[in-house]
């Protein structure tokens, strides 16, 4: 499934393939949390931009509009419109990011719904189950994401809890896959390593999970409190006790930086809210740095976003000062073009990424590339 092509240093060039298609890491996945992208960015809209991948959530999925509804409607690629690779993160983020909503048992979690306020209920069988409905190419395992700088105690239980819970997603997706109304049959697990901000727990843990063989491995429990640098400490501890043959993904993070970071010591996935959320407030990236494009400077600037960008709204000549007035006027075209070229930046971003890799000088693009983004707003 994981083909490894080409490293330069710790950064790696592979394919990944899948039932749904291929997928060259290491790649960006475009967020769309409830089936779409906030900013009224389509399904044919990603594939102009040159997406490969589309993520989306678990929890919200399961809250609105209902995973057995979409089952019903032929899953998730078939009520999206996006026939392409799509992983499904477990809920298990929500364990940590609705902490006031939730109790945690070793059976899973009692939810507090953050729509109506109804009782749910997610271990690791429901979370499979789920996300089987939804029918995505890749499955991700249910698992606690503890604060960063959580107690030693308190992490060092989460972790075994989640590796305990692993066990149990393996073994009900098995059953899942082999049920006749399944609809894909061929849905992968990635087990996710956990452990805050202590290196001895992420690498043992890292080494619990590596022995399952499983299709890949998720690093999570990052960019939620902890410094860049505690970060990149633990991503250099880490990954090297991952399977060196199978894709690595960080989960939730990142910019530019971080990604660009984070390729070097041998992560393959990414996936973060910034391009979508960005935009949406008038934020766009460029090889040069960030723009806020509400700034009073853009207001006779006719030049696109970004000269020579492949994206569409670069491409028809769409100007600053005309995206600027959409954004002040209310009109909803702003969000919409903003967010489509930051996606399509992302994208272009890993493209370029890739190509030093297999050109095996990505050290000095990396090094170029974070100094180009210095010189943004």
């Amino acid at each position: 499934m994981y083909k490894l092509i080409k490293t330069s240093g710790r950064a790696k060039r592979g394919s990944f393939e899948t039932v749904h298609g291929r997928v060259e890491t290491p790649v960006f996945m475009n967020v769309a949390t409830a089936g779409a992208i906030k900013g009224g960015v389509a399904a044919d809209d990603l594939a102009s931009i040159g997406t490969q991948i589309m993520l989306s959530n678990t929890y919200h999925l399961h809250v609105r509009t209902g995973d057995a509804l979409i089952k019903e409607l032929g899953g998730l690629h078939s009520f999206s419109g996006w026939s392409g690779p799509i992983l499904t993160d477990s809920g298990g983020f929500q364990v940590f990011s609705l902490s006031t909503l939730r109790r945690i048992r070793e059976e899973g979690v009692t939810f507090r719904s953050h729509v109506d306020g109804r009782k749910i209920f997610m271990g690791p069988e429901e979370s499979m189950e789920i996300q089987s409905n939804l029918g995505s190419t890749i499955a991700m395992a249910f698992d606690e994401c503890p604060n960063a700088l959580a107690e030693r105690d308190y992490v060092q239980n989460s972790v075994d809890r989640t590796t305990r819970w692993l066990l149990r997603c393996i073994e009900k997706m098995k059953e899942l896959n082999g049920r006749e109304d399944t609809i894909n049959k061929n849905q992968l697990l990635f087990g996710i390593n956990q452990g805050a901000i202590y290196e001895d727990i992420r690498i043992d843990h890292a080494k619990r999970i590596a022995e399952l063989e499983l299709p890949g491995y998720a690093i999570g429990g990052l960019a939620v409190g902890e410094t860049h640098e505690q970060m990149y400490h633990i991503l250099d501890v880490t990954v090297p006790h991952l399977p060196k043959e199978k894709p690595v993904y960080l989960m939730g993070v990142g910019t530019p930086e971080n990604i660009l970071e984070s390729v070097d010591r041998g992560v393959d996935f990414f996936d973060c809210v910034y391009p979508s959320r960005n935009g949406r407030h008038g934020h766009v990236y460029t090889r040069h740095g960030k723009l806020n494009l509400l700034n009073k400077k853009y207001e006779k600037d006719l030049r696109p976003i970004e000269e020579n960008c492949p994206c569409p709204v670069c491409q028809k000549g769409y100007s600053r000062a005309y995206i600027r007035h959409l954004f002040k006027s209310g009109e909803l075209l702003g969000l919409r073009f903003a967010v489509l070229h930051n996606l399509c930046y992302y994208n272009r971003l890993m493209a370029d990424i890739r190509n030093a890799i297999e050109e095996d000088r990505y050290a000095a693009f990396k090094a170029e590339a974070i100094n180009e983004l210095k010189n943004g707003e």
